[in-house]
């Protein structure tokens, strides 16, 4: 395995200051300028060096430490998003709302309708909304699959105006394969929409807008990808379960 050279030299120095520990005294007192000289560095390197070709397993468990600390830093900002945008994520009066609008749990998902993992999940969360007659869930259009993945989420919002969004959004999860401009709207007039007024609706100004907010905030809250779920304080990236949301209904539940 070959590591950057930068964390390496990381973990020469940290490993020096731990093993010599007068040496590892000094260098946490003086200035980095007076630190060590060439020759002293030197001879601190190959000390090192030495060392770890003779225990390379403290590398991996530096590494460990490493990925341990950036996951829980990750997890602190996503919480502090979490709460920063709650209102946006939960509240947002354009955002289309599935299941009891007044329900006691609300479960947000980001998705795509090109997204093979969101169709994935598509019957699991219709299973959800029939057998838990008090969720919530609230739908967060975000296309970023390409320019269909646009049409597509453009479609369903403008559906809405039609009240014909929730039965257009399954649809378009039931399809399989590529989607085209012209699939859409053949999806979209089987489930009894009008379409010439659709198409009007679908370049509205304030659907951009809404897609662009949806966008703003999956940035904000460093999603990637689709689909993401958000649950109370915790964001699922990927495909969960039917198991697992269950769970995390039932969490987030008894925490209200």
């Amino acid at each position: 395995m070959t590591f950057p050279r930068r964390l390496f030299a990381g973990l020469l120095l940290a490993a020096a200051a731990l093993m010599l520990t007068p040496l590892g005294t000094q260098l946490a007192t003086q200035p980095a300028h007076a630190q060590m000289s060439g020759t002293e560095r030197q001879a601190v390197e190959e000390v090192v060096r030495d060392y770890l070709l003779e225990n390379p397993e403290i590398i991996m468990e530096a590494l460990g430490v490493l990925e341990r600390r950036s996951q829980e830093r990750q997890e602190s900002r996503q919480r502090e998003g979490l709460s920063e945008h709650r209102v946006a994520l939960e509240e947002d009066p354009a955002a289309p709302v599935l299941g009891n609008p007044e329900g006691d749990v609300t479960l947000v998902e980001f998705f795509d309708y090109q997204c093979g993992y969101c169709k994935q999940v598509s019957e699991p969360l219709q299973t959800l909304l029939r057998e838990d007659p008090n969720l919530r869930l609230v739908m967060k259009e975000f296309p970023i699959l390409g320019p269909a993945s646009l049409v597509a989420a453009r479609a369903a919002l403008a559906a809405q105006r039609q009240g014909g969004y929730e039965e257009l959004h399954w649809a378009l999860m039931a399809h399989r394969g590529q989607l085209t401009e012209d699939q859409i709207l053949d999806i979209a007039e089987d489930t009894g929409l009008d379409i010439a007024r659709l198409r009007q609706d679908m370049n509205d100004p304030t659907i951009t807008e809404q897609l662009r907010s949806n966008h703003a905030l999956a940035e904000a809250l460093e999603i990637r990808g689709t689909p993401a779920f958000i649950v109370g304080d915790r964001l699922l990236p990927g495909a969960v379960g039917l198991d697992s949301l269950r769970q995390l209904i039932a969490e987030a539940r008894a925490e209200s």
